[in-house]
This record gives structure tokens, C-alpha cells and sequence, in this order.
């Protein structure tokens, strides 16, 4: 070995930096193996950081002292809240990032890490020794000993780029994808897939009609990702948007034919939520237009980003798609449009560690372990490294319960589900959404991530700050009350409110139509300046039931999810479970009844089943599951006394 690290991260995209930086907080000597050092924190897709559910992810991984939050309030052009006409819980923050900027700030916020070093270089092997990561080879033969590895590689697992019917390896447009380590990864008992994204054409903004385009403004008051209390406020720039035509959708018909992804030249799973223009066109044939968004990509640079436009089809069909969009008939494309397909690693092979569960010390994180977004990389980025850290000091595993966040619901997806194509995170997927708001992200993971040790004395005191005014602005709206009065009853008539009696201002709060705002106007909370934090507490206090009934449905599932399955059963033996059932559950290893009911194709009936089998078989009383046992008994108890749950040797 000529090197000697505590933990490698193998990756200099979104997750590699996340889990770099999270072992290097930890006390770890980190080593980032990156194939290009110049492109750390790339962002090759849209430069964007956020939006419905992504937002989440980003406070998450803020809430827990990573640095994509930070990043993007410092690179961004444009801020921009979604969702606004709706609930709280849906409300998502957006910012159209600087490209080169972003990218900058991440490399030299790695450079400057303690006990972190970068490295250029193309791993071509993962080292083992008595069944455990034992370190990595490159390229050219060097071999560096490690206890835990991250692999984040992205695209670029044996990466093909393909534009019409020409192709060439890549993970990105000009950059070397990484070739013979998909083998290697087999040889060690992995099951890989293939999986497909895109990107759409970039434009020369000095050739676009904007006269002929819709303004996408951003927000007069900005909002910020990152929970931390210092940072520039910039100047916004503003985006546009055009709409397809009838012209646009004929020339994409003409030449399916020549999409490579229509024609069978690609194979790999391309995204659901986020697809090609060829794939709007054919899926949505009713739809007379789509929306494009143009948006630029850096103060120094004229180039525009046309988002929603991400295809394949060859480069004199996508000139020809632009020129037929209002707004770009002169419009000149610099880059063109392309497909990427790659080689990544169906994440039921790791555990809600992210560790795999055959190789100790390995662990994986990003678009590799089959997500699509920068956001959801991050987040697993974050996860795998403070875990991986975690593995190396012998301390237990950092794992979230479902319910605590978008971030440990993702994992929980990925590792407990078959997932065919790539994921990509939305407000849809979590059951307690209410709860789990991009406002509140901090309540809910800053006090783990302290214990764990991400959490400095900063972070700390400003979480304290905050937490503490809301609870003394909570209390003033508790014991301040307001009688009728001529004042209050024409401030409250145009919502069509009123007072009959004195009551408290938490009181009035809770009225659906009336905002904290009009009462601060009323009785403020400080003389000279607005209260920071508002809208969380308003968002509590209005929604004081809706989000008492949702802890309530979690401490329910808590309860499955305490429910350990013992790691030798044998579910082929449970034969009153379904055939898909005791196919899926053998498959995925789920670690407790929880996560058995969250594996597509387990049915609540299947869930039944097992609880009385472990029961009986471990001859204990359950209490939490009378009911079940009572409604299933008949069925199961006849069975599971004939039947052992754990794989014995013969007689």
C-alpha cells in the first residue's frame, strides 16, 4: 500500500463531497479520489438546487451541518419559493444556482478541510481482505488501504453518451466515464442495472428574443436554504419561459426514428417525473404544449439552460426544435442536448446504512444506488459518509426512523423497494409530509446530528437561538389576551372576523384566515423589526390538530418498525405467506416488520402472518399486535407450529 486513509470516497460530484466532508467533521483522515479535480461540484444537468421535495432534502442535509445549503445561498441567481398558493407542507424553496460558481465554492470548501485530502485518479479495483474493504486500486497500479469506502460515482460507471444514432463513452459531455470497475464489482457479487438521464441543449442568450417571453421573476422577500444566520443577499437575475408548438411537436414525431432511446440503441431505464421531450410528446399526445423554462447558467457567462428540453434526438433535429419555439427562431444552440446511460448498483443490496450487506465497509451513496437529482445525491452523500465514519470508530450505525424525515424516507425507499428506474424525490413520497416541512428541518435532525458529533458550537448556539425565540413568542401569544374593541373589529372585518369576546392571540392565530402578520401589526412581538421565524410558528399553531393526528399515525408505525426480524428466518418455510411475498422478503432481508410492510408486493394480510409466526415461534406475548392476532390467528397459528422460522442444519 503507499497510502493510508480511515476512509476513501470515490466520487467528487454532490454525494462524494457530502460524505467527505461529513467523515473528515467526524476526526477521519479522508481521502476524495475524484477522475477530474476541476470539476468537483459539478453540475452538469440544470445548474439548480431544490425544488418540490428536493428542498427538503437540502434544509435535511443543512440540518445536519453538510454543505449543499450553504453553497447554494452563496452561488445563487434567482430564488424562488413553489407552491405558494398551497399548504405549508408542499411549499418548496428553488434558486437557479451559478454554474461555475458553485462548482468554485465546493472545491475550495474541500481544499480547506481538515483532515480531508483530494486526489486525482480512476479506481479500477475495490481491495478486499477476510471479507471486508481493505482499501482501492487505481488506475496505474497504486494501491491506497482504507477500513470504509464510498463509492458515489454517478454516471459514470461504465458511461455511454449518445446523441441521435452516434454514441462515445462518457460519464458527461467531455469527461472519461469509469471503465472496468462495473466488472469488478460483479466479481465481488454485486447485481448491477442499467439506467438513462438527459440533459437539454444549452443556448446563446445573446441570440433569445426575450420580448416574446414570459418573465419568471424571483421572490421580492428570499428565503435561504441553509439554517446558518450569516450570508450575502445577491442581486437576482430573472428567467423565461416559452411554450412548444404544434410545429415543435411535428418535427419530434417525424423523428422518433432517430431517438435513440425510440429506435432501441438504449436500454437503460430513463426517469418517469423528469422525461425527455420525445417522451412529452408521445406520452402526452392530448397536450397541444408544454412549458420550457430558459434560465441562465452564471453572471459571467451568456449561456442559457432550456429547461424541460432534455433529449436525444440528433443535433440538426434539436436546431430545428429550438428555432420552432416563440422567442428562439434566431437562437443559436452552443451545447448540444444528449442522453447518458449507465451502469449503477439497485440500492436493496445495502442496508439503511448504506453499507452493502455482503461487503463490510463498503458503502455507496448518489445516482450510482439508482436516484436522479443532485439533491437526493447529497443526502445520501451525507448519510454514507457520517456512517461510514461511524463504521471505522465502532460506534453503531446512524439510521432514521421514516417518519423523522424526506432524507431517512428516501433510504428507507430505496433499500426496502425494487426500484426500476431512477428516483427522484417528491413531497408525494412520505406519509407524514405535515411534519416533516422544509421550515422544521432543523427541530428535527440538528440535535441527532450533535450527538452523532457533525454539529459544531456555532451551529449549535444558532439552533438554540432560534428554538428558544419561538418558544418565548409561543408563550406571549399564550398569556396576551385582546378584547373587543373598534381597532380590532376593523382590522378583522376584511377577512370576515370578528371579536365577541377577549381572547388569546394563539386563540385568534388559529383562525384559518388570519395571518401572524396582522397580528404582529396589532400587538408586536418586538418594536423595530419582524419576528424571524413566523411562519413556523404559525404553521404550528394553525395546524395543531392535523399535525397531533399525524404523531399519533407515526407512533403507530413506530411500533412495526421496533419489531426486529431475526436475520437467519427462513420465509421460504412460512407457507401462508404469498409466493411474492416470501420471494420479495428473501430478496431484500428487511430488518424489521416496519420495513417488510414497505416492500412492494407484501401485502398487509402477508404482514399478519408474519407477526403471529415470530411470535409463536420466539413464544412471547405481544401486546401491540392483539388485534392482529386475533383477526389472523385462525389462519396462521396452525402453520407457524409446524413450521421453524430460522434455517437449521439437518438431522
Amino acid at each position: 500500500m503507499t497510502a493510508k486513509y480511515d476512509v476513501i470516497v470515490i466520487g467528487g460530484g454532490h454525494a462524494g463531497i457530502e460524505a467527505a466532508h461529513a467523515a473528515a467533521k467526524l476526526g477521519l483522515e479522508t481521502l476524495l479520489l475524484a477522475v477530474n479535480l476541476d470539476t468537483i461540484g459539478a453540475m452538469p444537468c440544470n445548474p439548480a438546487v431544490g425544488g418540490p421535495g428536493k428542498s427538503h432534502l437540502v434544509k435535511e442535509v443543512d440540518a445536519l451541518g453538510g454543505v449543499m445549503g450553504i453553497a447554494a445561498d452563496a452561488t445563487y441567481l434567482q430564488m424562488r419559493t413553489l407552491n405558494m398558493s398551497r399548504g405549508p407542507a408542499v411549499q418548496s424553496l428553488r434558486a437557479q444556482s451559478d454554474k461555475r460558481e458553485y462548482s468554485v465554492f465546493m472545491k475550495h470548501f474541500v481544499e480547506s478541510l481538515p483532515k480531508l485530502a483530494l486526489r486525482q485518479g480512476m479506481v479500477k479495483k475495490i481491495l478486499t481482505q477476510n471479507n471486508r474493504v481493505s482499501g482501492v486500486e487505481l488506475a496505474f497500479g497504486d494501491q491506497i488501504e482504507a477500513r470504509a469506502v464510498v463509492l458515489s460515482a454517478g454516471t459514470f460507471l461504465e458511461g455511454t453518451i449518445w446523441i441521435g444514432q452516434e454514441t462515445t463513452p462518457a460519464g458527461r459531455a467531455g469527461e472519461f466515464p469509469s471503465l472496468g470497475l462495473s466488472a469488478m464489482l460483479k466479481s465481488l457479487g454485486f447485481e448491477l442495472g442499467r439506467l438513462k438521464t438527459g440533459t437539454p441543449p444549452r443556448l446563446d442568450g445573446r441570440t433569445i428574443d426575450y420580448s416574446q417571453l414570459a418573465i419568471v421573476p424571483g421572490d421580492e422577500k428570499q428565503q435561504f436554504f441553509s439554517f446558518l444566520d450569516k450570508r450575502l443577499v445577491l442581486p437576482q437575475i430573472p428567467c423565461h419561459q416559452t411554450r412548444t408548438t404544434a410545429a415543435t411537436h411535428e418535427l419530434i414525431r417525424q423523428n422518433l426514428h432517430l431517438s435513440p432511446m425510440y429506435s432501441g440503441l438504449i436500454h437503460g431505464v430513463g426517469p418517469r417525473y423528469c422525461p425527455s421531450i420525445e417522451d412529452k410528446v408521445v406520452r402526452f399526445a392530448e397536450r397541444e404544449s408544454h412549458g420550457l423554462f430558459l434560465e441562465p447558467e452564471g453572471r459571467s457567462t451568456y449561456e442559457v439552460y432550456l429547461q424541460g428540453c432534455s433529449t436525444s434526438l440528433p443535433i440538426a433535429v434539436q436546431k430545428q426544435i429550438i428555432k420552432s419555439l416563440p422567442g428562439l427562431a434566431e437562437t443559436v444552440m452552443i451545447r448540444p442536448a444528449y442522453a447518458v446511460e449507465y451502469d449503477y448498483l439497485p440500492a436493496i443490496q445495502f442496508n439503511h446504512a448504506l453499507m452493502a450487506k455482503e461487503l463490510p465497509g463498503f458503502f455507496a451513496a448518489g445516482q450510482m444506488l439508482g436516484t436522479s437529482g443532485y439533491e437526493e445525491a447529497a443526502a445520501q452523500g451525507i448519510m454514507a459518509g457520517i456512517n461510514a465514519a461511524l463504521y471505522v470508530l465502532d460506534r453503531p450505525p446512524f439510521i432514521l426512523p421514516r417518519s423523522s424525515s424526506y432524507l431517512a424516507t428516501l433510504i428507507d425507499d430505496l433499500v426496502s423497494k425494487e426500484i426500476a428506474e431512477p428516483y427522484r424525490m417528491m413531497t408525494s413520497r412520505s406519509e407524514y409530509r405535515l411534519l416533516l416541512r422544509q421550515d422544521n428541518a432543523d427541530s428535527r435532525l440538528t440535535p441527532a446530528g450533535r450527538e452523532i458529533g457533525v454539529i459544531d458550537e456555532n451551529r449549535w448556539r444558532i439552533f438554540n437561538e432560534k428554538y428558544e425565540s419561538i418558544a418565548k413568542e409561543r408563550r406571549r401569544l399564550q398569556t396576551t389576551r385582546v378584547n373587543p374593541s373598534p381597532e380590532w373589529q376593523e382590522k378583522l372585518a376584511p377577512y370576515g372576523e370578528g371579536l365577541k369576546q377577549a381572547v388569546t392571540l394563539e386563540e385568534l392565530l388559529r383562525r384559518p384566515q388570519l395571518p401572524y402578520a396582522l397580528i404582529d401589526t396589532m400587538v408586536p412581538a418586538f418594536a423595530n423589526k419582524a419576528f424571524a421565524w413566523a411562519e413556523e410558528l404559525e404553521t404550528e399553531i394553525k395546524y395543531a390538530g392535523y399535525i397531533d393526528r399525524q404523531k399519533n399515525q407515526v407512533r403507530q408505525m413506530e411500533k412495526l418498525d421496533e419489531l426486529r426480524i431475526p436475520a437467519d428466518i427462513c420465509y421460504q418455510s412460512l407457507v401462508n405467506l404469498s409466493k411474492e411475498a416470501r420471494e420479495k422478503l428473501t430478496r431484500i432481508k428487511p430488518e424489521t416488520v416496519g420495513q417488510a410492510g414497505r416492500i412492494g408486493g407484501v401485502s398487509p394480510a402477508d404482514i399478519s402472518v408474519l407477526l403471529v409466526c415470530l411470535e409463536v415461534n420466539r413464544g412471547q406475548k405481544n401486546t401491540q399486535n392483539q388485534t392482529v392476532k386475533r383477526k389472523f390467528r385462525t389462519v396462521a397459528l396452525k402453520d407457524c407450529k409446524q413450521t421453524t422460522l430460522v434455517n437449521q442444519p439437518s438431522a
